[in-house]
């Protein structure tokens, strides 16, 4: 279960075994079952959770009462809301579990405890939430300068395979269109193959 973790951090930061167990010592193992929600709209965040297995849906509701999915994470993703957990507000997101799921989560206090105690703790999460600010500001580009064909396309490269696992409302909410438009570019993209 620490061995995606461990391949995860090293693609950031060099940590011999004992500075790994070091750094993995705080996570705790949760389980999850599908349709469970890990955070609701208008909790605190006090987590950061890295998926072990399975898969979740990060939303939020826009102001028609529709769900808008921001990212999806499976094994090797990272799920929060980062703005309450580092801000201690309310939260806008929810994370829900879309398949029985388990995932190491690490409480801020935590979290703080290893900046102090590990110094290269600080650095290693500064270089992943500057990576993870640069996926942010991808799918932002990419949901108000491509078109919806493009846009599709991305999703199935960065998400191979979890489209079958998905319902087709799921992925026009990622994608930012209804599930008829969705129905409309999947079958102009068979037709084009």
């Amino acid at each position: 279960m620490f061995d995606l973790l461990y391949k995860n951090i090293s693609r950031y930061a060099v940590f011999s075994e004992e500075e790994f167990a070091r750094f993995a010592a705080p996570f705790q193992l949760k389980k999850f079952k599908k349709r469970e929600v890990v955070l609701k709209a208008g909790d605190y965040c006090f987590f950061e959770g890295f998926v072990v297995s399975g898969c979740f849906k990060v939303y939020y509701l826009n102001e028609k009462g529709f769900e808008q999915i921001l990212y999806f994470a499976v094994a090797g993703w990272w799920i929060t809301d980062l703005d309450s957990f580092i801000n201690h507000i309310p939260s806008i997101l929810t994370i829900e579990a879309l398949e029985d799921s388990e995932v190491l989560m690490i409480s801020k206090k935590e979290k703080e405890h290893l900046y102090v105690t590990m110094p290269p703790i600080e650095k290693l999460f500064r270089i992943m939430n500057q990576q993870s600010s640069v996926a942010l500001q991808r799918r932002i580009l990419s949901l108000t300068g491509q078109t919806a064909d493009k846009r599709y396309l991305e999703f199935l490269k960065k998400y191979p395979g979890l489209e079958q696992n998905l319902t087709q409302q799921q992925v026009a909410s990622y994608l930012g269109i209804t599930h008829e438009f969705l129905s409309k570019i999947r079958k102009k993209i068979t037709l084009q193959k």
